[in-house]
C-alpha cells in the first residue's frame, strides 16, 4: 500500500517568488488552509521542500 501525505497550506504566498506560488498550485492547492492528499514520491517531496515554510505536512 503506497504511503500518502496530507499537505495543507498554512501561510499565504503573497510576497514570495512567483515560482513558489506556481509550486503550490502544482500541488493542487487553490486556497489557504486547503488540504490535499498526495502519494509520497520523490517529486512531491521536492516540491514540498521548496515551499515547506508555507505548508504543514502530515503522514497518513
Amino acid at each position: 500500500m503506497p504511503k500518502n501525505l496530507k499537505i495543507t497550506q498554512v501561510k499565504s504566498f503573497i510576497g514570495y517568488e512567483k515560482k513558489q506560488k506556481e509550486t503550490i498550485k502544482a500541488l493542487g492547492i487553490k486556497r489557504l488552509y486547503q488540504s490535499v492528499i498526495k502519494e509520497d514520491t520523490s517529486q512531491i517531496r521536492g516540491m514540498i521542500r521548496k515551499v515547506r515554510h508555507l505548508l504543514k505536512v502530515e503522514k497518513l
